[in-house]
């Protein structure tokens, strides 16, 4: 990678970072390009030179945001599946993986959450796919448990999928708003306990 585009790349992880708490902060509608580029130390022209809009931005912002998570999600499914865990131990994984995300960035996690059933606005579709990106992660690690002998029933999968990231996401959030003294393994271990306390509730 030239230096260049990592000049660039640099600049928009600063804008990204500048947005997120902004928009946060004050909300989409209230925050300007000129707070966003003063909070990320830049010219006002470099926010134009690197994205249309701010709402170019914000969209841009997300999808970079829930790529960061699947990728996060998948690497955590990778690891289990090296390890033999099976469906148990790829779901304890991305269950940590996903706290962890939330954790090192909960304004972007709460703007997701905030957008996510929005129908009213330009990001709604990249938000959507980028969502299904993550959601089919979980639904693969299931798929594959299935193959080596862990029985699931293959309709019931998208579903649980979409369960299990939903719940472990808003379940992050609320322990981060209001039950911050809790550890991430405390948390971590509640949540894994819930969801496979019970697997003929869910995935049989």
């Amino acid at each position: 990678m030239d230096s260049s585009s990592t000049r660039r790349q640099n600049t928009r992880r600063k804008l990204f970072a500048a947005a997120v708490t902004l928009i946060a902060e004050q909300g989409f509608s209230s925050t300007t390009v000129d707070e966003i580029a003063e909070r990320a130390g830049v010219a006002k022209g470099t926010v134009y030179y690197n994205f249309a809009s701010k709402t170019d931005l914000f969209e841009e912002l997300l999808r970079h945001g829930m790529e960061l998570l699947t990728g996060s999600l998948r690497a955590a499914a990778e690891e289990a599946a090296e390890r033999g865990g099976g469906r148990s131990g790829a779901l304890d994984s991305m269950i940590r993986a996903e706290l962890d995300f939330v954790a090192r960035h909960p304004s972007l996690a709460q703007l997701y959450v905030a957008e996510l059933w929005r129908t009213n606005r330009a990001w709604q579709p990249t938000l959507t796919r980028v969502r299904q990106q993550a959601v089919e992660v979980i639904e693969s690690a299931l798929r594959e448990a299935g193959a080596e002998g862990d029985p699931v029933s293959e309709s019931d999968i998208p579903l649980t999928a979409s369960a299990v990231f939903g719940m472990v996401l808003v379940a992050a959030l609320d322990w981060r708003s209001f039950q911050p003294e809790r550890s991430m393994d405390e948390v971590h271990a509640t949540l894994s306990r819930l969801l496979q306390g019970r697997p003929s509730a869910v995935v049989r």
